[in-house]
């Protein structure tokens, strides 16, 4: 999700205005502006930390696990557990990368996405659909192992 915000801020640039709308009152007029650089740092800043945030959760999930998994008592595979803890941030990402699209759709062509609460809303039960799939297969797993 890093990547893509910043290609995407990286298509977007060259169209900002001098100033740029970064807050919108309820009926998408905007009431807040920045300059096209200060924008770029407050839509990728948190996309950077969220990444940070991943690597170092994966990183340390891993050697956690390594420490006190058994092997050979359960078919759960830590390198999927650890996988599906790490892209659980991307959920936020996604939002995040949403709202800076919405920023940069509207200061380009004066247009809104749809918005953001439908979208967020959209990410969230989609994550606890993949979520619940990936629990149910675990928990299968287990059980047809102690059969």
């Amino acid at each position: 999700m890093l990547l893509l915000s910043i290609i995407l801020s990286a298509c977007f640039y060259h169209r900002l205005p001098a100033e740029v709308a970064v807050h919108f009152q309820a009926g998408g007029t905007p009431d807040k502006w920045l300059s096209p650089p200060m924008t770029l740092v407050l839509a990728l800043l948190p996309q950077l930390l969220l990444s940070l945030v991943a690597v170092a959760l994966v990183w340390v999930m891993t050697r956690v696990a390594s420490r006190f998994w058994q092997t050979g008592e359960t078919r759960v595979n830590l390198e999927t557990i650890v996988s599906i803890m790490g892209n659980m941030i991307a959920l936020p990402q996604i939002v995040l990368a949403f709202a800076m699209a919405d920023i940069f759709v509207y200061n380009a062509y004066q247009i809104h996405l749809p918005p953001l609460w439908v979208f967020a809303l959209i990410v969230m039960i989609l994550g606890g659909v993949v979520i619940g799939v990936f629990f149910v297969r675990a928990i299968r797993r287990e059980l047809s192992a102690r059969r």
